[in-house]
């Protein structure tokens, strides 16, 4: 028993120490050797406390052992001599770190004991690199404190040491994941981006590599991603890989969309044509998981290559799976953002640039240009009556109208040149580096213009489409993108009023005439404000009773330099800037007379295209008439040929609306637009306007004759009325008495008038 007292009152000494984790420690095992003590006297060997705390502490898995002041292990429990390499503790005892590891470690280990030596204050949880790998880096938190006797003198430490290597595995997943998903966030590169993936598995995999491979555009191939471990070479050689059902463990993945694990590469028929570009590396198997899509739609592969024979476990598996996933994530997002920056610079429906990316390049492309001295063309294109194809075949033959037309321009031009589309059916072509004789780039853009203009299938019909284009040439008519478009602008619209179909190179008279228009758009907004305008009265008169039976209201323009402005200057200006005639003012003019007691008449208002496009055109007109007090049989609309063919079907519906208030309908200016006698018998109209242009020659211009008689014998066929404007002589009259006319407008029988001149001629004419 005195032995066995001894051996417990040197275990006791231990307990005289400041560690509250050892003193714990043990206190339990000296409780649980009492109480066995107690259950069973007639038992001494189990009773033995020695015994009990040695097989205690023999069955931790912590390392715990206890050292002198010198650093020499006096006692520790089994895994902590097993795991120093040793077979007993009498091996260890006597030992330090220095006899057993490498000089680094040792010294590591012996300042941290030499502190609590020396200060006397415990080290509780401190993280720590462990000494024994077992084959991988390990991590332990360690505790230690000083050994006292039993007069507190410090005679050694006391150490315990836990492995914390997959908690530490885990904290470093969190933190990878963590750091990775930043990287997506922040749109960090991809190729950065699965290179920290990578790296990041085989930290946590020691001996493993990794591989990321990419499926590219046309689905057959994989490229090369990411392999920052792997042998250059075979990264060099599996690139473009082509994916199929014997492609090695990645192409036959990425073939499949799913998992392949092949054990040995030597082995497995799938690595059949590849299982030597491996050899010089000595790896011996492959596991690839397929990247896939939120639409389970393979994206690439992500592959771990091991030196063993081996499949992969449980843990490997879920490191894969987490890997394949960022991985999508990831593609996905870089998919994502370079679509949104694509559309940002380039049109959604053809795939050329658009006006942004233009603006941001053509700058510096200009800038070569000029230190070339060179010059370079700018094209500013409008297809021709693109509308009307669009409306009758309808919006998806339009836009495949558009695709066909990009590629033919794509097709006609070299890649240092540039086709943008604008928007709608306006393109514009930068034609680089050119020589500067004209007829060489007028060449160019002509066999631009004949691509265009070949024949095209399009919903089983064969369509030609020709294009309006302006040209502007840098540097002489611009220097800069903004004038060279607004030059190229200028000349493109001077094409479409020649005509169309042609090409107009930008000159300074059309800039002089640009200049015009804008100062005659300022006069019209001042003259607006000014009260400037006021309608003039044109009477019709009725060729079979001579008497006036309507008036045509005209809007004039008296101003204040220049005097009364002709219709002709100004009213296709002021259509386009919004500036209308007055229905309303013509309406209560109208009515003010028929108060006073005048002759009922007509009165005739010119519809611009503007005010016709208008959403509910025709509840604004009937809103007029109850405004006014007006019949609506007291007025008729004139709507001109082009106006009505620029949408047919929106053009009738709103005729028809017109009609069911009571509003006359006439079509203005006949016969120089281009309406069809299909067209034309579905229209509402009471009276047909022969153009004056087909007047005035009447009765030199036989053809000009044939034709007005044609159009009169078209109109009474259709049971409408005719009326000829710009008559001004009297054969004139008796030719269009003689042809059936029925009415007739011009100075012959009166100028336009004002409304006090108009309203006098009315009470002179009454019966």
């Amino acid at each position: 028993m005195a032995d066995k007292t001894s051996r417990s009152i040197r275990y006791a000494d231990l307990n005289a120490g400041d560690n509250a984790e050892t003193r714990r420690l043990i206190d339990a095992g000296n409780r649980l050797a009492d109480e066995v003590a107690r259950l069973f006297p007639s038992q001494p060997d189990i009773a033995d406390r020695h015994y009990w705390l040695e097989a205690m502490i023999n069955h931790v898995p912590d390392y715990i052992y206890a050292k002198d002041t010198e650093g020499r292990f006096l006692i520790a429990n089994e895994v902590t001599v097993a795991d120093n390499g040793l077979e007993s503790l009498q091996d260890l005892v006597g030992k330090t770190d220095f006899d057993l590891h490498p000089h680094e470690f040792a010294q590591a280990v012996a300042g941290t004991e030499r502190r609590v030596l020396e200060t006397g204050e415990p080290i509780f949880g401190i993280e720590e690199r462990a000494i024994v790998t077992k084959g991988r880096d390990r991590w332990l938190m360690t505790s230690k404190v000083p050994l006292r006797s039993k007069s507190g003198k410090i005679i050694g430490i006391v150490g315990i040491s836990r492995d914390i290597t997959d908690r530490k595995s885990a904290e470093r997943l969190l933190e990878g994941q963590a750091r990775l998903l930043e990287m997506i966030a922040k749109g960090k590169p991809l190729t950065e981006f699965f290179n920290e993936l990578v790296l990041l598995i085989e930290a946590l995999l020691p001996g493993i590599k990794g591989s990321i491979l990419l499926l590219s555009e046309d689905g057959r191939h994989l490229l090369h991603g990411a392999a920052p471990s792997l042998d250059r070479a075979y990264s060099a050689a599996v690139h473009a890989l082509e994916i199929g059902p014997n492609a090695g463990s990645c192409g036959t993945a990425a073939w499949r969309g799913e998992q392949v694990i092949v054990s040995d590469v030597y082995a497995d028929p799938l690595w059949a044509d590849y299982a030597l570009l491996l050899k010089s590396s000595g790896l011996r198997s492959c596991w690839s998981t397929p990247i896939l899509s939120r639409e389970r739609k393979v994206l690439g592969t992500f592959a771990l290559y091991a030196h063993e024979v081996a499949t992969p476990c449980e843990q490997e598996q879920e490191l894969i799976a987490m890997a394949a996933h960022l991985a999508g994530i990831a593609i996905e997002r870089k998919r994502a953002e370079d679509r949104i920056s694509f559309l940002a610079h380039h049109d959604a429906l053809t795939g050329l640039p658009n006006r942004v990316l233009f603006e941001e390049q053509v700058d510096g492309m200009l800038e070569e240009i000029r230190e070339r001295d060179q010059c370079a063309v700018l094209a500013f294109l409008d297809l021709d009556n693109f509308k009307l194809i669009n409306d009758s075949l309808g919006h998806a033959a339009g836009d495949e109208l558009l695709k066909a037309v990009a590629g033919r321009m794509r097709a006609s031009v070299r890649k240092a040149d540039f086709v943008v589309r604008v928007g709608g059916d306006e393109f514009i072509i930068l034609l680089n580096g050119l020589p500067k004789e004209r007829d060489i780039v007028l060449s160019r853009l002509e066999d631009i213009r004949s691509a265009i203009a070949m024949p095209l299938q399009l919903q089983g019909r064969s369509l030609q489409v020709s294009c309006s284009m302006g040209v502007a040439c840098f540097p002489n008519q611009g220097r800069t993108a903004g004038e060279l478009l607004a030059n190229a602008d200028m000349a493109m619209y001077r094409a479409k009023e020649l005509g169309r179909d042609n090409i107009q190179v930008f000159t300074e008279e059309m800039a002089a005439r640009a200049h015009e228009k804008l100062q005659w758009q300022e006069e019209l907004r001042e003259a607006l404000a000014g009260e400037e305008f006021l309608l003039h009265f044109q009477p019709q008169m009725n060729l079979g009773t001579g008497r006036i039976f309507a008036a045509e209201a005209l809007l004039r323009w008296n101003h204040p330099v220049r005097g009364i402005i002709s219709p002709s200057v100004f009213i296709p200006l002021a259509e386009e800037t919004g500036l209308i005639v007055p229905i309303g003012d013509a309406c209560r003019q109208l009515k003010a007379w028929q108060d006073a007691g005048l002759p009922p008449l007509i009165i005739s208002v010119n519809v611009s295209a503007r005010q016709f496009r208008e959403r509910n055109w025709a509840s604004r007109v009937a809103e007029i008439l109850k405004e006014t007090g007006l019949e609506a049989r007291y007025l008729e609309l004139e709507l001109t040929e082009s106006l009505i063919m620029q949408d047919v079907p929106g053009a009738i519906a709103t005729m028809h609306a017109l009609e069911a208030i009571g509003v006359h309908l006439a079509i203005d200016d006949f016969g120089t637009g281009y309406s069809s006698l299909s067209a034309l018998k579905r229209f509402p109209v009471r009276r047909l306007k022969i153009d004056r242009s087909f007047v005035t020659d009447i009765p030199l211009d036989a053809d000009d004759m044939a034709i007005t008689s044609a159009i009169i014998s078209l109109a009474q066929k259709l049971g409408l009325r005719v009326i000829a404007e710009g008559v001004e002589s009297e054969a004139q009259v008796e030719f269009l008495q003689k042809a059936g006319c029925d009415e007739i407008q011009g100075y012959f029988f009166s100028r336009p008038l004002s409304a006090e001149a108009f309203e006098s001629l009315l009470s002179s004419a009454r019966p």
